[in-house]
C-alpha cells in the first residue's frame, strides 16, 4: 500500500471527523510509520482489517477535501500571501534605493508583518 503523504495534512484538517480507530489507525500508519501488522497487533485485529479502516478513512479523508476544498483553499491562501510579502519585500528595497519615504517603508513592513501572522497562525 503506497502512503500518500497528504493524508497526513488532510487528517490535521478532517481528523476530528474520524472515528477514534481510523484516526489511531491512520496516526499510527503515517506519523509513526508502523507497518500494517505491527497496527494488527498492536490492536489485537487481523492485517486485513488494519488495512481496511485505513482504507476508508483515506477515502473520507480525500472526499471531504474534494467537497470542502479546506486544504486546497489553504495552501493557495499560503502562496497567495507568500507573493504579497515578496512584492511588498521588492517594494521597501526600492523605496530604500530611491525616494526613502519612511510612510512606505512603514507600511510595507505591516504588510509583510500581517501577512507573516497569517501564514503562521
Amino acid at each position: 500500500m503506497a502512503k500518500n503523504l497528504d493524508i497526513i495534512l488532510l487528517l490535521d484538517v478532517y481528523g476530528s471527523l474520524l472515528t477514534d480507530k481510523q484516526r489511531d489507525f491512520i496516526s499510527y500508519y503515517y506519523d509513526e510509520d508502523l507497518s500494517l501488522a505491527e497496527i494488527a497487533e498492536n490492536s489485537g485485529i487481523s492485517r486485513q482489517g488494519v488495512r481496511d479502516a485505513i482504507k476508508r478513512a483515506e477515502t473520507q479523508l480525500l472526499d471531504l477535501e474534494d467537497k470542502l476544498g479546506i486544504l486546497r483553499k489553504s495552501k493557495a491562501l499560503n502562496n497567495s500571501l507568500n507573493g504579497i510579502i515578496s512584492y511588498a519585500d521588492t517594494i521597501y528595497n526600492e523605496n530604500l534605493n530611491g525616494a526613502l519615504s519612511p510612510v512606505i517603508n512603514d507600511m510595507t513592513v505591516r504588510i509583510i508583518s500581517l501577512c507573516e501572522d497569517l501564514i503562521n497562525e
